[in-house]
């Protein structure tokens, strides 16, 4: 999830944790805990942009970082506010929770988290809700606020805390039923348009849970398409994308070539835009696709030298978005 988001969970469980023992105090270190496992952003002063994106969510979103980094903060915290009357198992399991539900949440969108980091380089993915959705974001959003501008010895702080966290994970239920009803129906629909595929996946598009970007195909190339939770026709209007793997040839034996496919698992094709060779990671979807299908994807890496790839993920992730290409968002999700 986004970086506000995880500030605000970690501030209503930090409030849920220690607020008796340790006042707003508790807030900030739950905001700290639940964002300590994004220091992992510092890795791009000095990384380049293909090893910094395996680098992101790697190791610092490993269950092993979590036992390591729950250890230093509980020694820190413990001996920071002495005297107290917090044993340092209870330390521990605060910011080992908190710090867990970080590494847990994130796996729920696209990106991928290192969990089994470094015994493991297989990244999990349950592409169920959209890094960025505000109506998961909204609830310790207005908790984290609330609790702000309460008094401490307000009896309303336990509600607010409450629905923070109930709500969102809540939603976050409520997104798993909707991938289960989406994946249900895509198989089916695969399977009555004869399209073979050896992989695919699907994940909400931006900012919402009802829209769902739909991938599947082989080392040929792959079929994408949208569906609703609202579609009534149990069909979906593809559009075969060649995966150009004698594009790359040239490339092929180049250090950030082989990490991008790595990071992509296996779900990229390739381009030429004029005298540009581009990498596509189809994970992240296509620029405003639902409108026009044959839109460019929003993750395209320039293999080029000279190219600037430093928001590679982020520079078309609303790139083409206007009023129109809202409604069109909205008309979508009503269903066909």
């Amino acid at each position: 999830m986004d970086s506000i988001t995880h500030i605000a969970v970690g501030a209503c469980l930090g409030e849920a944790f220690l607020d008796r023992k340790l006042g707003r105090k508790a807030l900030l270190w739950g905001a700290l805990a639940q964002s300590a496992p994004d220091i992992d952003f510092l890795a791009s002063f000095w990384m380049n942009t293909s090893s910094n994106l395996l680098a992101h969510r790697g190791f610092t979103h490993s269950f092993l970082f979590v036992a390591l980094i729950s250890v230093f903060l509980a020694l820190l915290a413990e001996r920071w506010h002495r005297p107290h009357n917090i044993s340092f198992r209870k330390w521990l399991q605060f910011f080992g929770g908190v710090i867990f539900v970080h590494v847990f949440i994130d796996a729920f969108n696209n990106y991928g988290t290192g969990w089994f980091e470094p015994f493991s380089h297989k990244r999990i993915s349950f592409n169920a809700i959209y890094v960025a959705d505000p109506f998961f974001s909204i609830w310790p959003g207005i908790a984290l606020v609330l609790l702000i501008a309460l008094k401490q010895t307000s009896k309303q702080r336990k509600k607010w805390w409450t629905m923070g966290l109930v709500f969102s994970g809540a939603y976050l239920l409520y997104c798993l039923f909707n991938k289960a009803m989406i994946d249900r129906d895509v198989r089916q629909i695969l399977k009555k348009q004869e399209i073979n595929y050896t992989r695919y996946f699907t994940t909400p598009t931006a900012l919402q849970n009802w829209l769902w970007y739909v991938v599947a195909g082989n080392d040929s190339g792959y079929y994408i398409g949208y569906r609703s939770v609202f579609d009534s026709k149990k069909q979906i209007d593809f559009e075969f994308f060649p995966r150009n793997d004698k594009l790359l040839d040239s490339v092929e034996d180049t250090e950030g070539l082989q990490k991008l496919k790595r990071f992509s698992q296996e779900f990229y094709t390739a381009e030429e835009w004029n005298d540009t060779l581009v990498f596509n990671d189809l994970r992240f979807g296509q620029i405003t696709g639902w409108q026009n299908p044959k839109n460019k994807f929003v993750f395209h890496y320039f293999l080029k030298d000279s190219a600037d790839n430093k928001l590679v993920v982020q520079r078309g992730r609303f790139e083409g978005w206007n009023r129109g290409a809202f409604r069109s968002l909205v008309k979508r999700i009503e269903g066909n």
